[in-house]
């Protein structure tokens, strides 16, 4: 039988902000749009950086499991906008 790996969560409504900031290419690659820091509630194991890297809004971050003995994973977020109509 498989161990439990364990769960976390983390806001992501900084990563929503910066994504509608509409940014463009006049920003130089890797620029840091804001900061996110740890705290009791969002799990993460360090400062989490979104980035405008290549042209879209990335946040890499580390969330440190919960409900489980110890564990770490690492998430990529990566904003792609998808041509088409938009919704309202």
């Amino acid at each position: 039988m498989d161990d439990k790996m364990g769960d976390a969560e983390f806001d992501f409504t900084p990563f929503l902000e910066a994504v509608k900031m509409r940014l463009n290419d006049d920003i130089p690659n890797n620029t840091i749009i804001t900061t996110v820091k740890p705290t009791r509630t969002n799990c993460l194991a360090e400062e989490s950086y979104i980035t405008w890297t290549d042209g879209r809004v990335v946040q890499n971050m580390v969330l440190r499991l919960r409900n489980v003995e110890c564990g770490e994973i690492e998430i990529k977020l990566r904003w792609i906008d998808v041509p088409g109509p938009r919704r309202k």
